[in-house]
């Protein structure tokens, strides 16, 4: 059963609640709603039965949640604090790709969150080349969003991914896609696109103490597995685990496993 729950700003936040004890939450990250992070959340709620709950959640804006403009990155915390808050009042949370963005930001912010873990943030390299590149696509992306052009915006950044045309023409024209792609310009300020060019935000991290397991796939592309190299170094308490042969799109069977054991492990 979906229940909800009302942010600060008074977006509603739609969630589904699996098993029982301390929360999980799990973060989407660009294109997901909750139904694209249920079967991760079913098979964590699996393996973790009888010692935690998973809350799988539809950021704001998308699936049966609702949405107020103007966007904040500190809205889209606001959100997780407010599940947070009617879940258990603590939890640990796991992110995928820009919602690993946005799980960082609120650890960062203060949330009452006991362990975190990362799955490969999108942060890029800092060299001038990348950070012009980072701050162009979310300028047209957004640009695109803002005019109604959400099949035009899915392909501008599907295309800068690496994406082969074929895959391009078949997600611009999908509607699952087209449904969620106005919240795509708050992935990329989450992920300080064009503030920052997109790189790691070293003074946050550096303010992050909670627990923190940070995954990198062995068969991403390099930046995604530089970045949590660079991530696990700069977190004060962080270890870093390789999912062997899986890239960003590593299924849920896979990452599961990893996740429960992390948490289940005994303090370090």
């Amino acid at each position: 059963m979906t229940d909800f729950v009302t942010s600060a700003d008074g977006t509603s936040i739609a969630f589904d609640r699996l098993g029982d004890g301390p929360p999980v939450v799990v973060v989407g990250g660009l294109f997901c709603d909750r139904g694209r992070t249920r079967d991760l959340a079913e098979q964590l709620a699996m393996r973790l039965a009888g010692r935690f709950s998973v809350v799988n959640y539809d950021r704001r804006g998308r699936g049966d949640s609702s949405d107020t403009a103007p966007y904040r990155v500190e809205r889209e915390i606001e959100d997780l604090g407010a599940l947070i808050d009617a879940t258990g009042g603590e939890a640990v949370v796991y992110g995928h790709s820009s919602g690993a963005g946005l799980a960082l930001r609120a650890a960062a912010s203060g949330l009452p969150i006991s362990r975190l873990v990362l799955h490969e943030p999108p942060y890029g390299p800092d060299d001038d080349d990348s950070v012009r590149a980072a701050r162009e696509l979310g300028g047209r992306v957004r640009t695109a969003v803002a005019g109604g052009r959400r099949g035009e915006a899915i392909a501008l950044f599907m295309t800068e991914s690496g994406a082969p045309p074929d895959v391009v023409e078949a997600m611009r024209r999908d509607p699952r896609f087209l449904a969620v792609a106005p919240t795509m310009p708050y992935d990329h300020e989450v992920m300080g696109d064009e503030e920052r060019g997109g790189t790691i935000p070293v003074d946050l991290v550096h303010t992050v103490t909670v627990p923190t397991l940070v995954i990198a796939g062995g068969a991403s592309p390099d930046f995604f597995r530089d970045t949590a190299t660079r991530l696990a170094q700069l977190l004060p308490d962080a270890s870093l685990t390789t999912l062997a042969g899986h890239d960003h799109e590593a299924p849920a069977g896979v990452v599961a496993p990893v996740v429960a054991a992390h948490l289940l492990a005994p303090p370090r």
